[in-house]
This record gives C-alpha cells, sequence and structure tokens, in this order.
C-alpha cells in the first residue's frame, strides 16, 4: 500500500510536470558555506509564502508575536521569504556579517505585520545575532546574500512586498475557481496549471498530511517570472513526508479553538525546537 501511495504521488507530479515541487529544504544548504565568507553569486529568487490554515492548525501555544493568535483567522497566503538560490539544487547564505536593524525597515513595519507575520511562538536563529525576530532570520541569511540585485535590508524587503502584491497568489488561483478556505479538494495539477497560467511560470508546492503548507514563486535577478527548478538535482532534498497527493487542499482554521483550549498564553517565545525556523 505504501508503495502504490508513492508511486501515485509521483505520478500527480509527473502528470504536472513538476516533479520535485514538493520539496523540502532540510535544516542547512548543502554544501553548507562558512558565514559571512564571499559565496558565488546567486542564479534567481524564490518568493516562499505560507498556508496559515495548515500551519496554524499545528498551535498548541499562543502569544503575541504568533500571527495564527490573532482573533480573526488569516486567510490569504503569508510570505515566509525571499530567497536567492542556485540552480543546482543548493543556495548561499549568512554572506555578509550585517546585523538586522529594525529602525531601518519602520515605514514597512504596518505592511510586514500584516502580511509576513511569523506563525511560531518561537525566536528565530539567525546568522550572527544569536537569536532574533523572524524577519532577522530572513535579512541575515537570506537577503544578506541576495546581492547584486538587492543591496540593502529596507530594499530586500520592499522588493519582496512588491512581489508578493504584484503576484497575488490567492487572487491567481481565484482565476481558476480554486478558491481558499472553504474545505473542498482541488487536483494538484489544476493549481499548478493555474499558477502557471496566471503567473508564467510552475511553482513549487510543499504539502502536509494532503494541504498545501508552502507555495514557491520564482524569479530571475531581475525579477521576472521563471519556472521553479524541477530538475533531478532537486532529488537529494526530496522528502517525502512533504509530497503533494493527487488532490490537495488549503484549510480554513479556528484561532479561538486553540487560544481556548491554551491553558498557558506564553509572554515570550519558547526555545522549543520544534519551533525553530530552518529555511
Amino acid at each position: 500500500m505504501a508503495t502504490t501511495t508513492y508511486l501515485l504521488v509521483v505520478w500527480a507530479l509527473v502528470a504536472a510536470d513538476l516533479l520535485g515541487t514538493g520539496l523540502a529544504r532540510p535544516s542547512a544548504p548543502v554544501p553548507v558555506a562558512a558565514v559571512g565568507k564571499a559565496q558565488r553569486e546567486f542564479d534567481y529568487f524564490a518568493l516562499a509564502l505560507q498556508w496559515p490554515g495548515t500551519i496554524c492548525s499545528s498551535t498548541r501555544h499562543c502569544c503575541a508575536i504568533n500571527g495564527c493568535c490573532r482573533s480573526e483567522p488569516l486567510q490569504t497566503f503569508t510570505i515566509h521569504g525571499l530567497w536567492p538560490d542556485y540552480d543546482d539544487g543548493t543556495w548561499p547564505s549568512c554572506c555578509r556579517h550585517t546585523n538586522f536593524d529594525m529602525d531601518k525597515i519602520s515605514t514597512l513595519k504596518p505592511k510586514m505585520d500584516q502580511y509576513w507575520p511569523s506563525l511560531y511562538c518561537s525566536t528565530s536563529s539567525t546568522c550572527f545575532s544569536g537569536k532574533g525576530p523572524f524577519w532577522a532570520h530572513e535579512w541575515e541569511k537570506h537577503g544578506t546574500c541576495s546581492s547584486p540585485a538587492v543591496d540593502d535590508e529596507l530594499q530586500y524587503f520592499s522588493t519582496a512586498l512588491d512581489l508578493y502584491f504584484k503576484y497575488n497568489v490567492t487572487e491567481m488561483l481565484a482565476t481558476g475557481n480554486i478558491f481558499t478556505s472553504n474545505g473542498k479538494e482541488y487536483a494538484l495539477s489544476d493549481v499548478i496549471d493555474t499558477i502557471k497560467h496566471a503567473f508564467g511560470g510552475s511553482p513549487q508546492i510543499i504539502c502536509k498530511k494532503g494541504s498545501v503548507e508552502e507555495l514557491r514563486l520564482c524569479f530571475t535577478k531581475d525579477l521576472k517570472p521563471r519556472d521553479c527548478l524541477t530538475t533531478s538535482s532537486m532529488y537529494k532534498n526530496l522528502s517525502k513526508a512533504k509530497h503533494c497527493p493527487r488532490s490537495i487542499s488549503l484549510p480554513a482554521y479556528d484561532p479561538n479553538a486553540f487560544l481556548n483550549s491554551t491553558l498557558e498564553i506564553l509572554p515570550e517565545a519558547s526555545n522549543s525546537g520544534m519551533y525553530f525556523y530552518t529555511s
């Protein structure tokens, strides 16, 4: 039965011409580059988007920084990060010793709070600052490797937000009659084809128990749509647990369900490893 299920998953991805879209990054790039050392220029950007309904359904503790714990559920994709990647399936990280500075992006904070929230209660590991907020992790690990396309912290976050609004995945899906949070299942091939038609490039889709967990749009260094990496070089990063089945869903969640059942509202981030960011 396990072999049959696996073959069905592979068949679905092949049918969509996207074998490899259910890829999850391991906890560190391969090969691991020395922190702060010169690394070769990246090949393309991946805009990684999270589906809150899938992630927030696993919430067990609430805290002020966790977007899942807001009184109103998040009903659109939110930003995970803008990642410079290589065409061989690896990626640079922690390229310049530049600490995150919240003051530099203060004008963006209202939009980032809404569209780029943390969906966990932990502080994130950073390259240079030990631990810090979600945004510090994204800037230090990924943003510092975005040169020459992106020069500084403000431009990094501004660029990600601009791409997010210009290529609105929730709206793209609606053009193919694929609606989020309605509890329905949709054919994986239909989701991929709808995004490819509206965006102009093939996405990567990562699932958790049949629900979309993350969707990635890929861009050239001059921010034009392109296909995400789907070659055999990605096999080594393939996690069977993150495969998408033939039919997938974009579930809703009820924040009151875990707010009412949580015995303790955490005043600060938990250091439990299960919540650490690794991408």
